[in-house]
């Protein structure tokens, strides 16, 4: 299976990232993919981006060398805000993707399953939200399965099989059993899965093998994975709901631009 989206990358703006979304957008092009979300970090976390950046991804081009871009964001849980995240619903309405995650610092460092559910049942339950990031982070962030991947297929949320997190070399390395447990129970449900990078690095834009491995192993069908190809994204996202500015960055093309089988822009 050759995964030709990837729901999940970061720039400089996440504050330890990289690479900057040209860099990111070329990196994809060179690989042959046809889109890319960007997905940087929201602001509770250290150096994350000030929600005026988010609220300006406009400015980014809708498609830059033949690769759809999605300007959208890793929000972070929040138990401060009314919506659960740290961005207002009047930014995540402006955004073509929005995922949503537990991270470090930012208010769930005390592993509580019954807390950090009752928190994302909310987060799902809103139309804005598009996908969970990273799940079966047991060991920090534990959660309750089977009421979260049922909220996923009644809210039609993607659940996310991330690439690092199924690395030994992962900080996550020791929750890959349950990262493991919720690949197969969103298999079992039906429910909506992405296989994303994380990458916070240009070079590993669109790297998915050990995600993937394990997603044939468990035998994922092709089309329960929504970044199998950008029309396939696009189906899933614009079935759910609206996207005022998907288009609002126009269709950029450099001179020298190399050339990308199956581009967005083709």
């Amino acid at each position: 299976m050759r995964l030709l989206a990837d729901l999940h990358t970061h720039t400089m703006a996440s504050g330890h990232a990289y690479s900057t979304i040209t860099e990111n957008v070329r990196a994809a092009s060179l690989k042959g993919i046809e889109l890319i979300a960007i997905t940087d970090h929201g602001p509770s976390v250290p150096q994350g981006a000030h929600p005026w950046y988010f609220w300006n991804l406009k400015m980014v081009p809708s498609v830059l060398d033949g690769v759809r871009v999605l300007k959208g964001c890793e929000a972070n849980v929040s138990a401060e805000s009314e919506n659960g995240v740290d961005l207002p619903d009047l930014i995540l309405e402006g955004l073509d993707f929005v995922a949503v995650g537990f991270h470090p610092t930012t208010g769930f460092d005390v592993p509580d399953r019954v807390r950090n559910t009752e928190v994302l049942l909310e987060v799902m339950a809103n139309p804005f939200v598009d996908q969970i990031t990273h799940p079966g982070n047991e060991d920090e962030f534990p959660l309750d399965l089977d009421a979260i991947v049922s909220a996923a297929v009644r809210h039609n949320v993607i659940l996310e099989l991330n690439d690092h997190s199924f690395s030994p070399t992962s900080a996550r390395s020791g929750s890959t059993a349950r990262e493991r447990e919720f690949a197969q129970a969103a298999l079992a449900s039906g429910a909506a899965v992405s296989i994303g990078s994380d990458a916070h690095y240009a070079l590993h834009v669109g790297r998915f093998d050990t995600a993937l491995a394990v997603a044939e192993e468990l035998g994922f069908a092709e089309d329960q994975i929504v970044n199998r190809n950008a029309d396939a994204v696009m189906a899933h996202l614009l079935g759910k709901r609206v996207r005022p500015r998907l288009d609002a960055g126009g269709v950029w093309e450099w001179p020298d631009a190399p050339s990308a089988p199956g581009g967005a822009g083709e």
